[in-house]
């Protein structure tokens, strides 16, 4: 098997998969969880037979800075990013250390909170196409007249549960409150929009617009905090703001050109996934890198 290979599929001899995403892998350490991300693209549903080279990378390295940024305002699931910093049964395997190098995060184990949260500064998305229906997301009533990728009034909090299918589905606030109740519900729907208003400052300053992003909490000693990953391309739509132009879709850094180029294809969205051109993968890789590396001012590499 192949680096490429290999930095798609992800296994570590000895250390007991917890569970296995469309992207990251999670491995079980005990009481606490490695969190690797692959260098697997997923759209529509779907992981793409080939990756894009360092988007692992992209995502682990771009979530800790976000997690240290928004530290004051909740706490997080990060242990560490630095593999030299990782328990025994890690470091003592130099072929594991380069696998991790860079793609991994030590994380404490929460119990996990069935909701994503999802906050919206920009009218795109599932959130675009239910105002037009509706002149409303998430049983928010938005202006009328508003255009494709038009900034709103004020960012709005719209979160989603996820189906048997593994779609997310919006549904409104009450709706959150119901299922989780009024009080951890408000601190999700405070916490997302509090995060998402100084993460969209900082970078607004570097160039990017982030429209939207999606959160998921958990539960640590009866204390919420967030996990999984934070502000990245998989999670957030990024725009570059040099060329926004409300009216219609974005160039975006995240994943969207693969699903423009799957529709140019007419791919009808069913497994197997088409294989990736090379032009493709290394577009979206340029663009992964792109954003971290204005976010962050770092070199990823």
């Amino acid at each position: 098997m192949d680096e490429k290979d290999i930095l798609l599929n992800i296994n570590l001899p000895g250390i007991k998969l917890f569970k296995k995403g469309k992207v990251r892998n999670v491995f079980d350490l005990g009481d606490k969880l490695l969190l690797v991300a692959s260098d697997r693209i997923s759209a529509f549903d779907s992981v793409m037979p080939n990756g894009i080279p360092d988007k692992g990378k992209v995502l682990t390295q771009l979530s800790a800075f976000w997690f240290d940024f928004t530290k004051q305002i909740i706490d997080n699931h990060m242990i560490s990013a630095n593999v030299d910093e990782f328990p025994d049964e890690i470091r003592m395997h130099a072929d594991i250390k380069k696998i991790l190098a860079k793609r991994s995060m030590l994380g404490r184990k929460t119990a996990s909170i069935d909701v994503e949260c999802v906050a919206r500064g920009y009218l795109s998305g599932s959130a675009w196409s239910e105002y037009e229906k509706t002149g409303s997301v998430c049983g928010i009533k938005l202006p009328a007249g508003l255009k494709e990728s038009d900034k709103l009034p004020e960012p709005i909090f719209t979160p989603a549960t996820k189906a048997a299918s593994g779609h997310d589905v919006n549904i409104s606030e009450k709706e959150m409150m119901d299922i989780i109740g009024v009080e951890p519900g408000t601190l999700l729907r405070d916490k997302t929009l509090e995060i998402y208003n100084k993460c969209r400052d900082y970078a607004d300053s570097k160039g990017i617009i982030i429209a939207d992003t999606k959160f998921e909490f958990g539960f640590v000693d009866g204390e919420i905090i967030i996990i999984d990953e934070m502000l990245t391309p998989d999670s957030s739509r990024f725009w570059p703001k040099d060329s926004y132009r409300p009216g219609g879709p974005q160039p975006s850094y995240d994943k969207q050109f693969v699903r423009d180029y799957l529709i140019s294809i007419k791919w009808d969205k069913e497994p197997p996934a088409p294989l990736l051109p090379d032009a493709v993968v290394q577009k979206t890789r340029e663009k992964y890198l792109e954003a971290f590396q204005k976010i962050t001012g770092k070199n990823v590499l």
